[in-house]
């Protein structure tokens, strides 16, 4: 896997393995794009079922990107209900954004909002204002 310039991955406290900074992304900079393999949302939706770690975001209606499938590291930025990111469709891409500066050596965050676990999936994040859950 060929990671985005300015990213890392290593283990994080929030789950698992996660996407850190080794450059500074001053706010509303483009952190990187959300890479991996195209899919159909029917396909996405049956990865869905036989996984238990989802690295799938849908781009519209139609396709889905597998970022566990030829990503760059992106597939790695975890849910936080404060994050310090923020994910943005342009023109059939999914881009990441900086909500703030981020300083290198920071965990990159994003709050997933919807997402294809059940509205049960307990939150990890640890912030103080965390909702509990991963979707809203």
């Amino acid at each position: 896997m060929r990671l985005a310039p300015g990213l890392t991955i290593r283990k994080s406290k929030i789950n698992g393995k996660g996407c850190f900074a080794t450059a500074f992304f001053s706010r509303r900079r483009k952190i990187c794009e959300y890479a991996g393999e195209l899919i159909s949302n029917a396909e996405a939706k049956r990865r869905a079922r036989t996984r238990r770690k989802l690295r799938i975001c849908a781009i519209d209606r139609r396709r889905s990107i597998d970022g566990s499938r030829g990503g760059n590291g992106s597939h790695y930025i975890n849910h936080s209900s404060q994050p310090n990111a923020f994910m943005q469709g342009v023109c059939g891409h999914l881009l990441f954004f900086a909500l703030r500066d981020i300083q290198p050596g920071e965990e990159i965050t994003i709050d997933y909002q919807t997402t294809l676990h059940p509205d049960s999936k307990r939150c990890t994040c640890g912030a103080s204002q965390c909702r509990g859950t991963i979707n809203k």
